[in-house]
């Protein structure tokens, strides 16, 4: 069985195409990013109650576990490149659309538009990379990491500044469109020469066969024990500092800090994946760096509280080795895309119980002990299913030895 070719083999092919990957993970953590910062402006001015608002915070890991989960059939059938093209459309309407409603409802189903598109980006950047960058899988998988960090970090610090600017919140949410829409014209071009997944035996794969990997299990579990972590800690960071005597224009900096060094240690993936190989290190460290992170702020959260926003940024590294290994993994693009649905579709659906159960142990407990410690727990899942990934041999090679027995 072996590897589809590039479906861009020339210099300038690889390059538009891999200039147009970066600009697609620009666009995914944009409408996250550009409304957490004026969501209260938001709120005011359309009447949203309480309810509406909590919504709104719990839509991304929603939308990307249920739109994740149901676009494997949609890409088979679209291509690769028209369906980043449709995507990129829908991200474009729904925040162009949601800037102009003045009705929270309308507000709402506009943002789950944006959202299901970022959704499918989501699971198509590493079959996009598998099919054209088949020998710079890890280096491509950092620099769109990288990007996907970047545009989420770039829209929360600008967005506030933009709206100031341009007369209000509506300008500074709306004005992420534009980024969609230049993202569009590459995508237009790449079209015309498209990329669908083969006929084999490996398209037809389903969910139900992934049931049957091991795997493919392992590859879910630690998507979402990372994605669980991390979203429980964009949530809930910031308030568990300063409910710990941080002031909040620190414990805001120090969320920026923890996003801020996910990125040169993403970039740095391909030189330390080449140094290690196959061998766990690097989810061991992760975790490490995660867990000794949430014990610093459990014991000593407002002293040399910038060194915990450093461990779990540095652990926040678990998010793009995860997805390089997506693609590491299979030996296809349409064993990509099946592995990258799964692990990210279902994924995303059980990392929605972090952030939401992180809140709810608070309530119970009144105080932030027994939320830290089991989310010092969940850190340490990461390199268990760690382990089991840069072990296992490739997905296609083990349900093909599991068919032919």
């Amino acid at each position: 069985m072996t590897s589809e070719p590039p479906a861009n083999p020339t210099s300038g092919g690889r390059l538009l195409v891999g200039t147009a990957i970066v600009l697609l993970a620009l666009n995914l953590r944009a409408a996250v990013g550009s409304l957490g910062v004026v969501l209260e402006s938001v709120r005011d001015d359309l009447a949203m109650s309480a309810t509406v608002g909590g919504v709104l915070t719990t839509l991304p890991v929603l939308c990307f576990a249920v739109f994740g989960v149901g676009s494997g059939g949609a890409v088979r059938r679209l291509g690769l490149h028209r369906s980043v093209a449709l995507l990129l459309i829908m991200i474009a309407a729904g925040l162009a659309l949601r800037s102009l409603v003045h009705d929270g409802t309308l507000f709402l189903f506009c943002s789950v538009l944006a959202l299901a598109g970022a959704a499918v980006g989501n699971v198509i950047l590493p079959p996009l990379v598998k099919v054209h960058f088949p020998d710079r899988v890890a280096a491509m998988s950092s620099l769109y990491g990288a990007a996907l960090l970047g545009g989420a970090a770039i829209s929360s610090v600008t967005t506030v500044p933009i709206s100031d600017t341009l007369g209000g919140w509506r300008a500074g949410i709306g004005v992420w469109a534009v980024l969609a829409v230049i993202t569009l014209v590459p995508w237009l071009i790449l079209s015309r020469r498209d990329v669908h997944r083969g006929t084999g035996a490996v398209d037809r794969l389903s969910l139900r066969d992934l049931a049957h990997s091991r795997l493919a299990w392992a590859m879910l579990l630690l998507f979402a024990a990372q994605s669980g972590g991390a979203y429980a800690q964009f949530g809930w960071f910031a308030e568990i500092l300063t409910d710990g005597g941080v002031s909040h224009r620190y414990a805001g900096t120090l969320l920026g800090v923890v996003s801020g060094v996910g990125i040169p240690l993403t970039l740095a993936l391909p030189w330390l994946i080449s140094r290690v190989g196959d061998r766990p290190y690097l989810p061991w460290a992760f975790g490490a760096a995660t867990a000794a992170g949430w014990l610093g702020v459990l014991l000593a959260p407002s002293t040399a509280s910038w060194l915990w926003a450093v461990l779990l940024g540095a652990g926040g590294g678990a998010f793009t080795w995860t997805l390089t290994m997506i693609a590491r993994r299979t030996r296809t693009a349409a064993g990509t895309t099946a592995l990258s649905v799964a692990a990210q579709g279902v994924g995303y659906l059980l990392a929605g119980i972090g952030p939401f159960g992180t809140g709810v142990l608070h309530d119970l407990t009144g105080s932030w002990t027994v939320p830290i410690i089991v989310l010092i727990g969940i850190s340490a899942l990461i390199p268990v299913f760690g382990t089991v990934v840069s072990r296992s041999p490739d997905l296609e090679d083990t349900l093909h030895a599991r068919a032919v027995r």
